[in-house]
């Protein structure tokens, strides 16, 4: 079996799963943001007149609640979201609740593994699509509705339907300038947005283990791009280092067999990777940097659970020292301790010498909510993972996704630029 089948058929007390098997699995982990969690309160409202109040539910300590979509709350509803998550803690007694403003919160994905949340072998869902990215520790990691994660909550266990998976064996390393979002870019330029709908995409190779633990999770975050239903990376002891350094728990990990049979194996050779642009309106309409050196942009944003993780920063930090922006470029730390670690490296410093704006841990512009949407007609090049018609803001607007590197060269020309070709 592989890993993803192998945690499905411990979650679910069978010696073993196939591919298209419907499963009953045991659920470790539950995640709800301030849109998230609000929508599952409505199905326990809606749910009165059936069952009665849902008086409690199944494990309160193994649920965790996190603001990052809607803060500052952008208007009434926003707030009144934001207090329905209060409330929600309250009522039920959920302890593990990363509040903005107060202390460590953040982006729920980036704070998944960074805060150990989710530890290898366990089975973990959320109100939010790219939940997938919490499989870079090796656990199993599902984004699902908020009627399912409702079940959840009062069952503790949900159905599954074992996915097919498909292993991307990554040989060589990445090379300068080449970063692991243009490896997902790559990837999804190569089967498409559509590839691996509701199949598991696994990671292996020597260059996944050059790579550190937030290099890794772009590329599990952006397996949801091509349809993924998880995606996974098996722990070695890079990460259980990791993890030690955040977490006294017990760590088990779960590993596939060596005769695992996949759907289908993809081999890639990271050193044929160059910085690569996705074009609106998709993230597998991709292009390399120096084919789109004529795009003009208005704006560059530096953020979101893909982009603003402290490696992400480093890199943007590497292209931005001693340089100033051409246009508007916001950047987002994803988490507070990742932006407290950058405070502590002077890479804030180097982004506002640089003219770059910092803003507070969010989502923040990524899915167009507020904090600075796109006017009509206007550009901007984004670390973030889509690019859809109105993704950040007007319809008319264009949004290239790119890694921090890519992104972080454009805003010192002004125009989409290989940081490769970076002069002065």
């Amino acid at each position: 079996m592989t890993i993803t089948e192998k945690i499905l058929a411990k979650a679910s007390g069978k010696r073993t799963v196939s591919p298209g098997d419907v499963v009953f699995a045991n659920i470790d982990k539950v995640m709800m943001h301030d849109v998230g969690g609000p929508g599952v309160w409505a199905v326990f409202q809606e749910l009165k007149p059936i069952i009665g109040e849902i008086e409690k539910i199944w494990d309160p300590d193994k649920v965790w609640l996190t603001e990052d979509h809607f803060v500052p709350p952008i208007d009434k509803q926003s707030a009144e979201n934001i207090k329905t998550l209060e409330d929600f803690a309250k009522r039920y007694g959920i302890r593990k609740y990363f509040r903005y403003g107060l202390g460590q919160y953040g982006v729920c994905h980036t704070l998944s593994y960074e805060e150990a949340l989710v530890l290898p072998g366990e089975v973990y869902v959320g109100t939010d699509s790219h939940t997938n990215t919490a499989g870079v520790v090796g656990a199993f990691a599902a984004g699902l509705g908020h009627t399912d994660i409702a079940y959840v909550l009062v069952h503790g266990k949900t159905w599954f339907r074992v996915p097919e998976t498909l292993l991307f064996r990554i040989s060589g390393e990445l090379q300068p300038y080449s970063t692991a979002k243009d490896l997902s870019l790559a990837i999804l330029h190569e089967i498409g947005t559509d590839g691996a709908n509701y199949k598991a995409m696994q990671f292996s190779g020597s260059a996944i283990k050059a790579m550190d633990i937030d290099e890794r999770a772009t590329l599990t975050n952006m397996s949801t791009e091509a349809g993924a239903k998880n995606a996974i990376i098996e722990p070695d002891e890079r990460l259980l280092q990791y993890l030690r350094s955040r977490t006294d728990s017990p760590l088990t990990p779960v590993y596939g067999d060596e005769d695992a049979e996949f759907s289908e194996v993809y081999d890639m050779d990271a050193r044929t990777i160059e910085p690569l642009v996705a074009k609106p309106y998709s993230p597998g309409n991709v292009s390399s940097a120096r084919e789109l050196s004529d795009v003009e942009v208005d704006r560059v944003y530096i953020g979101s659970c893909t982009g603003g993780k402290i490696t992400d920063l480093r890199m943007a930090a590497s292209v931005l020292k001693g340089r100033k922006v051409r246009v508007r470029t916001e950047i987002v730390p994803a988490t507070q301790r990742t932006y407290m670690q950058a405070l502590k490296e002077g890479l804030i410093e180097i982004f506002l010498q640089s003219g770059a704006l910092i803003g507070a841990p969010t989502c923040g512009l990524c899915f167009g909510g507020h904090m600075g949407v796109l006017r009509k007609g206007e550009v901007c090049i984004s670390t973030t993972n889509r690019n859809f018609p109105g993704r950040m803001g007007d319809r008319e607007s264009k949004t290239y996704l790119a890694s921090p590197l890519t992104a972080a060269a454009t805003a010192v020309t002004g125009r989409i630029t290989d940081p490769r070709d970076l002069s002065g």
